[in-house]
């Protein structure tokens, strides 16, 4: 595990942005799966940029969704389709048919989620996961606890999700839904490249456990550890209860220029 701290999200969001740029310069048609909530828009905006200025060419880059609501009408506009859709897919100039994720509107979710891992496995499989990070250590909608070798499955939120999901409802937690399809541990960590972005004091003792703490189900986001190729980038804030920051800050600034993110 790869371990960035950055000055502040601008700065993360450049990074990642620059590596998804390097990957889909190297394969125009990579599977780039995101994530949603106000920690990645940061990464999305610097990404479009680059396309607009030319930098890179997206055409062919393919978009898949990390996790859903389930219960969501279609086209709701919390509904994480379309929010993927407005913040990601559209800003980079592609079509509609470039987005794949699971729906949370079937009649059948367990048949939806086995549809969804059957799909991104037939697709190539995911380039480059994003992941943000929940101040309990969850990642995607596996909230602690989760198997971590679960696969993609119907999940349970728990109330201070829903609290902290609350804001994109107009503040009220009842419009938030009980329930989420979602990648399992299992299935994200088969990503070639798994990158996660995480800011402020809130997250930081979730960040410590996730680095530097044991492996456990109780903190899902330690699940990185068992990834050949994972990156945790972070700024100074969420970096602050990391015991070894000093040595993640050398390593980085003393990286070999070739090896990239």
């Amino acid at each position: 595990m790869e371990v960035v701290i950055v000055p502040d999200a601008k700065a993360g969001g450049e990074l990642i942005a620059e590596a998804m740029a390097a990957l889909v310069r190297r394969k125009s048609d990579a599977l780039l799966g995101v994530a949603t909530g106000s920690t990645p828009l940061p990464i999305y905006e610097a990404l479009a940029a680059k396309v607009r200025a030319g930098e890179v060419d997206a055409s062919r880059a393919r978009i898949c969704q990390l996790d859903e609501y389930v219960g969501l009408p279609v086209g709701h506009p919390e509904s994480y389709r379309s929010v993927v859709l407005r913040e990601v897919v559209a800003p980079l100039g592609l079509d509609e048919s470039a987005f794949m994720g699971p729906d949370g509107s079937a009649a059948d979710v367990q048949g939806a989620c086995e549809a969804y891992d059957r799909a991104l496995a037939e697709a190539g499989g995911v380039d480059l996961q994003l992941l943000g990070i929940g101040t309990d250590g969850h990642i995607g909608f596996n909230e602690p606890c989760s198997s971590l070798a679960s696969r993609t499955r119907i999940k349970t939120l728990t109330e201070q999700t829903r609290v902290d999901n609350a804001r994109f409802f107009d503040g009220d937690i009842e419009q938030v839904p009980h329930h989420v399809i979602t990648q399992g541990i299992g299935t994200i960590l088969e990503a070639r490249h798994l990158v996660l972005l995480a800011t402020g004091e809130g997250k930081a003792d979730a960040v410590a456990a996730t680095v530097e703490g044991p492996v456990a189900s109780v903190v899902p986001a330690s699940a990185l550890q068992l990834h050949p190729h994972a990156t945790v980038i972070v700024d100074e804030a969420a970096a602050s209860k990391l015991k070894l920051a000093d040595y993640f800050r050398h390593t980085f600034a003393n990286k070999p220029g070739w090896q990239g993110l």
